[in-house]
């Protein structure tokens, strides 16, 4: 009998294929071996964030300069991710696994983490997803009768699977009597059934690294690697790790995560909603210098944002690795002149990464695949990356890093009311089970509601004073708040509003952006009201 016991209610079609007593040792043994780390590097998080809220500081760290000024590089990239000019990302539900493989970009982010509503549905069948596309055998018919099959091989994206960030668990296995961490559950159930596989046949198993904060953290996920691939006979560095750079603590230590995972990176992106939310997190008692304006006001042009990319840019290529941009989250329209103001910005987007050096880029959507392509096939031509831009002239300071007042706009009331919105909207559809939503042309994840929660809170507790005159309180918030949400009731209708569950969305937003005490994550508590 295997060690790891599964508590779910209900049973998934096809679990058994996913969960088989070898796979659940495996799981058990990586559980046993590295969530007690893993407990002490969340706690190491508590500390630092207390250190943050005493000092209103954060700084690059004098115990790793050895590391920042020596002379190494990572692993170099296997073939399937030389070229990586244009990622796709998305959910691992089967409709979005042959559309991502099929949509022309060169890599598919298999999104397990702020795409994907952590289900029991979601994540086994997620899994399941992943093995029938590597074996050819998700080919189906949807209800409608539209038909979805394979391109050949050679047309398809390369697979980066994403786990969950360390701070989650997966409460539906649990060793011991304790849930095992989400990130070994994604992790372990992936590697067990594909590694193998891939590496036979030139692929391999790569990963995008969510969430991390610091690089003992990717001194964890390296130690992960290295057993799991003698574990099941793999050969040490057929794995690669890309680092999402999305939390402003990790931003200092960006050289040291890559030196970490030096036998196994494969470069750092740049997650853009994640670092703000990251720095109201950190900085949320830090003053009114620490305040961000209203989401959709701060652009990667942004002066503390700017210094935040050019350093990405700078530490991949001087160590060998691709440094990937942001994410163009806008979904087509019916409406042509939408589509083309949509279109042309995130064309200058793009066009603005290359040119800064970047290697590749996210889009949310197939139809902005041919858009992010041509912004980078102007600059890097047949070249699969452009590496040799060292971009030697770039010098950021922790101040530079830290720069938020120097942007120029300020909150608003459209500002609240449109967090308020995003978020419910969003809420709303993750409680249902569907972690990547379209709201308001956008495709948006958790890092959505993330960074809408936090805003209010942060507005609330320094007493912003909007645009409109009106000083940010928790009353006000409450009446703002009720606006929006009769207004969505007006637009949905009645039955639909109540079939939708769209008062415990509200509530459950309402919660914690008015809480006085700060959740360091919603999907915790939210976790909670899943099946």
């Amino acid at each position: 009998m295997s060690a790891v016991t599964v508590e779910a209610r209900d049973r998934v079609s096809r679990q058994d294929e996913v969960l088989t007593p070898q796979a659940l040792d495996f799981l058990a043994e990586l559980h046993r071996r590295f969530t007690p780390r893993r407990d002490e590097l969340l706690a190491l998080r508590a500390r630092r964030r207390e250190e943050i809220a005493r000092t209103a500081r954060l700084d690059f760290l004098p115990e790793t300069a050895e590391v920042r000024d020596g002379d190494w590089s990572v692993a170099p990239a296997p073939p399937a991710l030389q070229d990586r000019r244009v990622e796709i990302t998305g959910p691992t539900d089967r409709k979005m696994t042959v559309n991502a493989l099929n949509s022309g970009a060169r890599i598919w982010l298999a999104d397990f983490e702020d795409a994907l509503s952590p289900t029991w549905a979601n994540v086994i069948g997620g899994q399941l997803s992943l093995a029938d596309a590597f074996r050819r055998r998700i080919d189906f018919t949807d209800e409608r009768g539209k038909e979805y099959a394979l391109r050949p091989d050679a047309e398809l994206a390369t697979v980066v699977t994403r786990p969950r960030g360390w701070h989650l668990d997966e409460r539906h296995l649990t060793v011991d009597g304790r849930p095992v961490p989400g990130s070994l559950v994604d992790f372990g159930l992936y590697f067990f059934h594909n590694a193998a596989l891939l590496a036979r046949e030139g692929r391999g198993p790569y990963f995008y690294l969510a969430k991390l904060e610091s690089h003992l953290e990717a001194r964890l996920w390296n130690e992960v690697f290295r057993f799991a691939q003698d574990a099941l006979g793999v050969p040490q560095g057929t794995i690669r790790a890309t680092v999402l750079i999305e939390t402003v603590t990790a931003a200092f230590e960006m050289e040291e995560i890559l030196y970490e995972l030096r036998e196994h990176a494969s470069g750092l992106n740049a997650g853009r909603w994640d670092y703000l939310f990251s720095i109201v997190k950190n900085f949320r008692d830090g003053g009114e210098r620490f305040v961000l304006p209203d989401r959709n006001a701060i652009t990667m042009t942004a002066p503390f944002m700017r210094a935040y990319t050019e350093l990405l840019v700078r530490t991949c290529h001087k160590r060998g690795a691709h440094a990937i941009g942001g994410m163009a989250a806008f979904i087509p329209a019916k409406d042509a002149e939408v589509n083309k103001a949509a279109f042309d910005k995130v064309r200058a987007d793009k066009e603005r990464e290359a040119g800064d050096g970047f290697d590749g880029s996210w889009v949310a959507h197939p139809g902005l695949v041919p858009v992010a392509e041509g912004a980078f096939d102007a600059v890097l031509g047949e070249r699969p990356h452009q590496k040799d831009r060292l971009r030697p002239e770039v010098k950021v300071t922790a101040e530079e890093l830290l720069d938020i007042g120097s942007v120029p706009a300020r909150p608003t009331a459209d500002g609240l009311r449109n967090a308020v919105q995003v978020g419910t909207r969003y809420l709303q559809a993750w409680l249902a089970g569907r972690g990547a939503v379209a709201v308001f042309n956008l495709m948006e994840d958790v890092a959505t509601a993330e960074i809408s929660r936090s805003q209010i809170w942060q507005w609330i507790n320094a007493e912003v004073l909007l645009d409109n005159g009106e000083r940010v309180t928790r009353s006000y918030v409450r009446q703002v708040a009720a606006d929006q949400l009769l207004a969505i009731r007006d637009e949905l209708g009645e039955d639909a509003y109540v079939e939708g569950g769209w008062e415990r969305a509200f509530d459950l937003l309402m919660e914690i952006a008015l809480d006085e005490s700060y959740v360091d994550f919603l999907t915790l508590p939210a976790y909670q009201l899943l099946d």
